[in-house]
């Protein structure tokens, strides 16, 4: 039986974003707060990467993957707070089928980017700690930029298939999509058309994408972990492990918040709190990120010390 049967079957052309509700004494709290996020999220971000980049005891592997994933992370929440903030200023809560598309495309490779990244970092983390004696010659500059270029380039050709299937189906009948941005789930239940095979090859390339570099990142905190509770004294523990507790922290958010939104069964869960797990993962993560590396890695928190003083210290000598 024909999945549109019973449907209007006219196709449409624009969807409609309910986002957090049609309450209009909502709409200027929520604008401010979502524009103090998009800000601090962003201006987070490029700091981490300008203090990367500017900073020599900072050109280390670790680090260039710190850079490429805060450089991600401002892309990634660009794809939806501008558009949430549009919404929220004008009212219009409107977008056309092919950009709902292509906002889910962007969004789709950098979540996956990201997931492809931390493995990759987890695996910085294994060796650094693991196998240090060998770890300056398997964690080269040239090792680094191939993972980092392998993530980017995977999660662009897995995404882009899934967006041959998308860009095939034809929507009808209701035009509300109850999100605040263009999300896989909301998108689909919307088609007229069988979405079958679509639905295989997106569980099969997020599988590849996001489950199998979890499993990585896990097997590699096992050794971690395992290893430091091999060192006899406690400040070596301690030390060893501070190397990598920033990393762990952000790690557990990104999986903890990714895994509530997307894993835990939602047909009975209420849909304001889905929404409120989606912020969680797409807006409130990429802010987080800046501030835990920034507070629990020393090197990162000196050199903005550092930096913090040069620029007191230009800002002063120009006055006089």
């Amino acid at each position: 039986m024909e999945k549109a049967e019973g449907r209007n079957q006219t196709p449409i052309v624009e969807f409609i974003l309910l986002g957090f509700g049609n309450v209009p004494e909502m709409q200027p709290l929520l604008f401010l707060l979502f524009l103090v996020i998009y800000v601090v999220t962003v201006a987070g971000n490029i700091l981490i990467v300008v203090l990367i980049v500017t900073d020599q005891h900072l050109h280390k592997p670790m680090y260039f993957f710190l850079g490429n994933l805060s450089c991600l992370e401002a892309c990634y929440t660009s794809t939806i707070l501008p558009r949430l903030l549009t919404s929220l200023l004008t009212g219009d809560r409107t977008i056309c089928v092919k950009g709902c598309i292509v906002q889910l495309y962007f969004f789709g490779i950098l979540s996956t980017t990201e997931s492809l990244l931390l493995a990759a970092m987890s695996y910085d983390r294994y060796l650094a700690i693991c196998n240090p004696l060998r770890y300056a010659a398997l964690m080269n500059a040239r090792v680094c930029f191939q993972l980092v270029a392998g993530s980017w380039i995977s999660s662009f050709l897995g995404c882009t298939i899934v967006n041959i299937f998308l860009f095939q189906l034809t929507f009808c009948d209701s035009k509300e999509i109850d999100h605040f941005f263009c999300d896989f789930s909301p998108m689909i239940k919307l088609s007229c058309g069988h979405t079958q095979t679509l639905q295989l090859v997106t569980f099969t390339v997020a599988a590849i994408g996001t489950f199998v570099p979890f499993l990585l990142t896990l097997t590699s905190y096992i050794c971690i972990i395992t290893t430091i509770l091999r060192i006899p004294s406690t400040t070596g523990r301690q030390k060893t492990f501070s190397t990598c507790s920033s990393h762990l922290i952000v790690v557990t958010v990104f999986y903890g918040t990714l895994i509530t939104v997307y894993v835990v069964p939602t047909d009975k869960t209420p849909k304001v709190l889905q929404k409120i797990f989606s912020v969680f993962y797409t807006v409130l993560t990429p802010m987080t990120n800046p501030i835990i590396y920034s507070l629990r890695n020393k090197e990162v928190n000196k050199s903005l010390r550092k930096t913090i003083h040069k620029l007191a210290a230009f800002r002063n000598r120009h006055r006089i």
